[in-house]
């Protein structure tokens, strides 16, 4: 069942296309208590399986849950004793619900991580975490095939393997890969514009397919060695390589020989950095989960092809009440909704309903799934491992988020705040001669820097002065700030309370936001805030660097106070200079990708008409784009596919003035 089968607001054709039939029971009961609520839908609720979806007068989803018996499930919620005072809250607060009747539990039990998922509902375990993870891809679609990271919809063709916890562990195999295969990782354009190799061949990390330095069938051998090692048939291509090496070594051939060494050495060094490398595991996800604090972390192992392939814990959000074997099991339904499942998953403990969960897993997959807790042997030693790695990643989240919540307490107190901020966005401005300028926000919370909530802003302005870092600043912030108006509503400045301890959604609006600057760029701020009508709303602070800039000598600009300098060793002054810090690592880099982009710009692309085919044809011809600028429009004619309108065409472009 994918995201789209069913979405956030169902119609009924839609679910009946599915086998399912949508019944929304649910009507305007504001006033009524939750449990009344429940006790008038549970007289006209089937005894069939299905989810429902618990809401609040305000129509946010609650919980989602799935049930073999709608009916009986949801009358537990009616009796209105016995509950946990999470469920005792969130009976009180359900003001409506709605239902949907699936044909079999494992539908519903799919059903509802997909829904978990997409609503996000305040109740439920959420797995916070969902990038998708990433493969290496050897392409099938071109005559020398390269390696390549691969993330996302597997629309190119070619093989891909993994998946691998993270960019980090794919971008280190690839790089032993090469130095072992010696394949390329260059661009196809790239490859057809080469008339002597790169650097990497140079440094025997490419066998030099571009220009012929070694032959279609030798390297389509090297690929098919790669393929071997990936597909788990590492024994057979070392064995391989050691025998062509003691040959070559025994013909005197020392310099091959020493290529065979080296190429060992790194298929290696492949294995040596992939941990724990078990002999009975083909292929597994191995999970554990650790309790404490409050907290829970579920670290997961990914074996494939014999091949630890990494490792990556997540921190589900979930109610501390909750047992970890409940928190894993509704942990596991979400991790696979839209991930490939392996044959085979270990888990620290036994999850309930791990039958129908094996069995729902298998129909999104399409082949058998078997989830098992193992009490002996290699696969015991496996979990055991993942579990430690998941009590020492709790133990320095709940480090980290300790030493968080005291410095953002402290920075409330240092700069007066009505309370302590969830939210703070710091800017900065990177360019070089005002060029390429771009703006830059990174964004900060309760669990340190959120990385998925950064922005960069092109400035596009062109009534700004190169240099201008004020103007600069201004654009930003009214593009930021509109946006955000246009988006999501402006909290009243009464909800700068005490926080509500249950909510978990990150806020949009900022609490603080850290402008990197003094005064000047300080009244453009306030300017454009007072503009928009937001200035009461959001606080600004201006962070100045000090007297020669020093760090240590920071002087803040806040509305209302004279501006002032902190401590030298206070530890919010070093919170506020990692914050800022980390903005203009941002900018700067922001700033380098754009430029760089600028700098490989051809000429051709700006050619309206000129695809990638005729300008690789024209780069083919002339050899580089400043030829194709020199050449006459029967020259340009002589080209394959340019027309004479096309090559007049291209000629006007160069010759504007002639």
């Amino acid at each position: 069942m994918d995201d789209d089968e069913v979405s956030e607001t169902a119609e009924p054709m839609a679910a009946k296309d599915l086998g399912i039939d949508w019944d929304s029971l649910g009507g305007d009961a504001d006033g009524k208590a939750g449990i009344e609520v429940i006790q008038t839908l549970v007289k006209r609720l089937p005894n069939a399986p299905g989810v429902y979806r618990m809401m609040n007068a305000a129509g946010d989803v609650l919980y989602v849950g799935k049930a073999r018996s709608l009916k009986k499930r949801v009358t537990n919620y009616a009796q209105g004793r016995g509950h946990t005072n999470r469920i005792g809250r969130m009976v009180r607060e359900t003001a409506a619900m709605e239902f949907v009747v699936t044909r079999t539990e494992t539908e519903a039990l799919l059903l509802e991580a997909n829904l978990i998922k997409r609503l996000r509902p305040r109740f439920n375990v959420l797995l916070r975490d969902d990038k998708s993870f990433p493969y290496i891809l050897i392409n099938g679609d071109h005559r020398a095939p390269g390696i390549y990271k691969h993330r996302g919809a597997r629309s190119r063709k070619g093989e891909y393997f993994g998946p691998f916890a993270s960019a980090g562990a794919v971008d280190r195999t690839i790089n032993a890969l090469q130095r072992a295969f010696l394949l390329r990782s260059c661009t196809d354009s790239f490859f057809e514009n080469r008339s002597r190799p790169c650097l990497l061949f140079q440094i025997k990390r490419c066998s030099g397919p571009c220009t012929g330095e070694i032959d279609d069938e030798g390297y389509g051998e090297l690929v098919s060695e790669a393929k071997d090692f990936l597909s788990g048939r590492s024994g057979r291509v070392k064995a391989e390589i050691s025998t062509a090496m003691q040959e070559a070594s025994e013909s005197l051939d020392f310099e091959r020989a020493a290529i065979y060494r080296d190429r060992l050495t790194a298929l290696s060094h492949v294995q040596s950095h992939q941990g724990i490398n078990p002999q009975s595991v083909e292929e597994a996800d191995v999970f554990a989960i650790h309790h404490e604090g409050g907290q829970n972390c579920i670290e997961v192992f990914f074996f494939r092809t014999g091949q630890n392939w990494g490792n990556r814990a997540y921190f589900p959000k979930a109610d501390p009440a909750l047992e970890p074997a409940e928190v894993l099991g509704a942990f596991l339904a979400q991790f696979y909704d839209d991930k490939p499942c392996p044959r085979l998953l270990l888990l620290s403990h036994p999850v309930e309903d791990q039958a129908l969960l094996a069995e729902a897993l298998a129909t999104r997959a399409g082949h058998r799934i078997t989830i098992s807790v193992p009490q002996r042997g290699e696969k015991k030693s496996l979990t055991d491992n993942a579990l430690q790695n998941a009590r020492q990643a709790l133990g320095r989240r709940l480090a980290e988020t300790s030493s968080q919540a005291r410095l953002l307490a402290g920075l409330a107190e240092t700069f007066s705040l009505a309370r302590t901020p969830r939210r703070i966005e710091v800017y900065d401005n990177s360019h070089i001669m005002g060029t390429n300028a771009v703006g830059a926000m990174i964004v900060a919370g309760p669990e340190g820097f959120v990385k998925n909530q950064y922005r960069k802003f092109n400035i596009r302005s062109t009534d700004i002065t190169p240099g201008d870092d004020f103007g600069m600043m201004r654009e930003v912030m009214e593009r930021r700030f509109s946006r955000l108006l246009k988006e999501h509503a402006m909290p009243d400045a009464a909800d700068a309370g005490p926080v509500d301890e249950d909510d978990d959604a990150f806020p949009a609006w900022p609490d603080l936001i850290l402008i990197d600057g003094g005064q000047g760029q300080m009244s453009a701020v306030r300017k454009i805030l007072d503009e928009l009508g937001i200035a009461d709303r959001v606080t600004a602070i201006g962070v100045a660097k000090g007297v020669d800039r020093d760090a240590g000598r920071e002087r803040f600009f806040v509305s209302g106070r004279e501006s002032f300098t902190l401590p030298v060793r206070d530890p919010v002054l070093y919170f506020v200079q990692r914050l800022r810090d980390e903005a203009h690592r941002f900018a700067i880099g922001s700033h380098r990708a754009r430029r760089k982009k600028e700098l490989v710009r051809n000429p051709l692309d700006e050619i309206a008409g000129i695809g990638p085919g005729r300008k690789r044809a024209l780069l083919h011809h002339f050899g580089t784009a400043k030829a194709v600028s020199r050449a006459g429009v029967e020259d340009l004619m002589q080209v394959d596919g340019i027309s004479e309108r096309v090559a007049r065409l291209i000629y006007g472009h160069f010759h504007e003035n002639g």
